[in-house]
């Protein structure tokens, strides 16, 4: 060939970091702290949802391209009880192939080759190959520790705002650092997107892994922010059922038709009758809810003082089931290089934080951790760590 086979809009982008740490965690049989997905299923009542619904025979062939009515009814109620959010089940709401998904079609439908996306570094990985796909271009805003949390920097965010900016692509609780963005922040954003007319898309998945008081606030209900914001979610943090790609939009009837042009080429429908049990799932009462910020806190709380312990140094996150750690104080300083070393030292496998940053060097000493694991592996890995580095 004269040409390589893929495209140059995504020859920056290899096989992604979960895909490699989770196959080094198989091969050496270390506990994987590394990719954020449960090691048990979600609530018995839900899954059992998902079987009556796979027997009754609803969703086994193509259900509606919009999602099926009772699930967008309940991502309707869900939002307007939540965060008094009121959309129109039928013109507002989108189902999608898990959010990843929906911010695909996101970006595909709202964003012209030579657009630029503002996205807050470091960001979730496909965040960067989306922008890649649709021509956009990205700019990074970078979020910063300060005093035992990241920050962003509002003035940095004006200033990176051009004539070319097209959208905002927020994403809070945020993933890897935990940081919730506060009401102040969000207003600020809602506040500079109306001033210089921009989209925003955000990205809500861990809404309900909010921790110490911590508020979530949907930018969507912020003044002048409901018909410019397309708000995405899903099931699988919440659920615990990453496997089932259950996500959503939520938008005006605009932005919603627009998004929903671009997901009909993607995959049209999935999910079928797991879009019944997310449903009902939905409908759980509060105490689930409480208890599922109980348990991650307590497990936060287990895995950042045994981190802590080993040495190092510790960014208790307010939200999500992540965990960043600087490496620095371990006489290490690259991210890259330690969590690869790190299975056969330890035992464990982490994900290093500066494949989600443009500027690498940002990134470079930090290490994520999940914590949406059992206790009894929790207490392994953190006891594996102390030897390896507490000695």
């Amino acid at each position: 060939m004269t040409r390589p086979p893929l495209n140059r809009r995504l020859a920056e982008f290899g096989t992604t970091i979960f895909a490699e740490m989770s196959a080094l965690a198989a091969r050496t049989g270390a506990i994987n702290l590394g990719q954020g997905f449960p090691d048990t299923d979600g609530p018995e009542e839900v899954r059992e949802a998902a079987v009556r619904a796979l027997r009754d025979g609803r969703g086994n062939q193509y259900p509606p391209g919009p999602g099926v009515p009772e699930l967008r009814t309940a991502i309707a109620d869900h939002q307007r009880e939540r965060y008094g959010l009121e959309y129109d089940p039928d013109a507002e709401v989108l189902v999608t192939a898990g959010a990843t998904e929906a911010i695909a079609a996101s970006l595909l439908a709202l964003v012209e080759p030579g657009d630029e996306v503002i996205a807050l570094e470091p960001y979730y990985d496909s965040y960067a190959a989306c922008v890649a796909m649709a021509g956009g271009t990205r700019v990074p805003v970078t979020l910063r520790p300060h005093e035992g949390a990241y920050v962003l920097d509002l003035d940095e965010l004006r200033a990176a705002v051009t004539d070319r900016t097209r959208l905002i692509l927020l994403n809070t609780p945020h993933n890897p650092t935990g940081t919730v963005l506060t009401r102040a922040e969000l207003t600020a954003v809602a506040e500079l997107a109306v001033e210089r007319d921009l989209l925003v898309v955000t990205d809500e998945v861990y809404e309900h892994l909010v921790f110490d008081g911590a508020e979530h606030v949907p930018i969507a209900s912020l003044p002048g922010m409901r018909e410019r914001t397309v708000t995405i979610s899903s099931a699988g943090k919440t659920f615990s059922f990453t496997g089932w790609k259950v996500g959503w939009i939520t938008a005006s009837p605009e932005l919603t038709s627009a998004v929903r042009a671009a997901k009909q080429f993607l995959t049209y429908v999935s999910s079928g009758p797991f879009q019944y049990a997310v449903a009902e799932a939905l409908r759980l009462p509060d105490t689930y809810f409480d208890g599922l910020r109980a348990d991650l806190a307590a497990k936060r709380d287990l895995l950042s003082e045994g981190l802590a312990q080993a040495g190092f140094e510790v960014y208790r996150p307010s939200g999500t089931y992540f965990v960043t750690t600087d490496i620095r104080p371990l006489g290490a300083t690259d991210g890259f290089a330690f969590c690869r070393s790190l299975p056969e030292r330890a035992g464990v496998v982490a994900i290093p934080n500066a494949v989600f940053y443009d500027h690498r060097d940002e990134g470079a000493p930090f290490v994520r951790f999940a914590f949406c694991k059992r206790e009894e592996m929790l207490r392994e890995a953190v006891q594996r760590l102390s030897k390896a580095f507490a000695g």
